[in-house]
């Protein structure tokens, strides 16, 4: 398994963007039920804070604060795109390297990680968080 270079801060704040592997799919809006469940079970077991997190049709952005010591994030990620893609119907195509691998061909492999350096950093991705959804035109305003 490779050892991609992460950043590992016990307990730090990290910004993330998480893909599906098709770009132009709808999966995290059309099945939004089913993330906050895989959120909430993966949290359960492996608690982090969540500062800020928007779902946009084929991504998604998130702040999370991790708990002092930890710095599991990535273990994190890997159990939530589990759980939600177990409970998703098998209807994806799937690739010759995802199916060699045992993928469903949902999620992109890796993820980007971005971590918070201080006040100013936190604040900035913060509101990035919040104004992607205005900026992609999928709502007018942050508050809606």
């Amino acid at each position: 398994m490779p050892d991609y270079r992460r950043n590992r801060v016990p307990g730090g704040t990290f910004f993330f963007t998480v893909t599906l592997l098709e770009r132009k799919a709808t999966t995290l809006v059309t099945q939004i039920d089913t993330l906050p469940e895989a959120v909430r079970a993966v949290a359960t077991r492996h608690p982090f804070h969540i500062d800020a997190w928007v779902v946009l049709p084929a991504y998604m952005h998130a702040v999370w604060t991790l708990r002092p010591g930890d710095v599991d994030y990535s273990g994190c990620w890997r159990a939530i795109k589990i759980a939600f893609a177990k409970n998703l119907p098998k209807t994806e195509c799937i690739s010759a390297v995802c199916s060699a691998r045992d993928e469903r061909g949902i999620w992109q492999r890796r993820f980007w990680e971005h971590t918070i350096r201080d006040e100013r950093d936190y604040a900035v991705h913060l509101d990035y968080v919040h104004i992607n959804p205005v900026k992609h035109g999928l709502v007018s305003r942050v508050q809606d």
